[in-house]
């Protein structure tokens, strides 16, 4: 069952006209027709009764997620997204062991009629990440993404085009991992089945920044528990 925890204790900042959150994975930031959790925006709503998100994350993405708390803010973010005046960064583990710096990865994309995102040379429209590496593990590297455009699963389709799929991200290719294939001597019990060490896509909105009435904003958002975990299974078991 999902814990849903207290919107006050995933609130990273507060100003008078906006709230910054540390958006928790498998929650969705719109609500769904058929939901086991309430939205963030129902969150939000019932702490801040004319919050409205600024943009969203996919459910299993966690992070930094900006709410406005009146409807004037709310238009002059959407107006700051649109512009591109919102820096964003994204950490993400993808499999295999990558080491680039401000690698440029610029392919148009397009949505199939699964709403899934894909390569589109010919009628897709300009997508452009950019990606440094972080760390290296014996089979895995932490990666840090800047997205310059705001696609739907572009930071996951273009690492994926790259032949450095996100793990557990298992519609564009991504594999679950799992401790066997790390730690010598790894037994199970005898009615056990071996788990994943996520359970979903390692992706986190790490921080973002943009000015906002003449002031420069940023804020970053910790790794939740279970991508915490993961790196400290690489580090102990996949070291270099």
């Amino acid at each position: 069952m999902l814990k849903v925890p207290l919107f006050k204790n995933i609130i990273l900042s507060e100003t008078e006209d906006l709230l910054f959150i540390n958006k928790p994975p498998h929650i969705s930031s719109l609500d769904e027709r058929i939901a086991i959790a309430p939205s963030i925006l129902a969150m939000a709503k019932k702490y801040w009764p004319d919050a409205q998100l600024c943009h969203r994350l996919d459910k299993e993405t966690s992070g930094v997620l900006v709410i406005a708390k009146n409807a004037e803010t709310y238009r002059e973010m959407a107006m700051k997204f649109e512009a591109r005046e919102i820096e964003k960064f994204y950490h993400a583990i993808v499999g295999g062991v990558l080491q680039i710096t401000n690698k440029t990865i610029e392919l148009p994309l397009s949505i199939t009629r699964n709403g899934l995102a894909k390569i589109d040379m010919q009628d897709g429209k300009k997508a452009v990440t950019i990606v440094n590496t972080l760390k290296t593990f014996g089979h895995y590297s932490l990666v840090e993404c800047k997205p310059v455009t705001g696609r739907l699963h572009q930071i996951r389709i273009h690492l994926a085009s790259q032949n450095f799929p996100i793990v557990a991200d298992e519609q564009y290719g991504g594999k679950i991992p799992k401790l066997s294939r790390l730690k010598a001597k790894f037994k199970l019990g005898k009615f056990e089945n071996e788990q994943g060490m996520i359970k979903r896509v390692a992706l986190h909105a790490y921080s973002l920044s943009f000015l906002f009435n003449e002031q420069q904003l940023i804020v970053s958002a910790p790794y939740p528990k279970d991508m915490e975990v993961l790196l400290k299974q690489l580090e102990k078991f996949d070291s270099i």
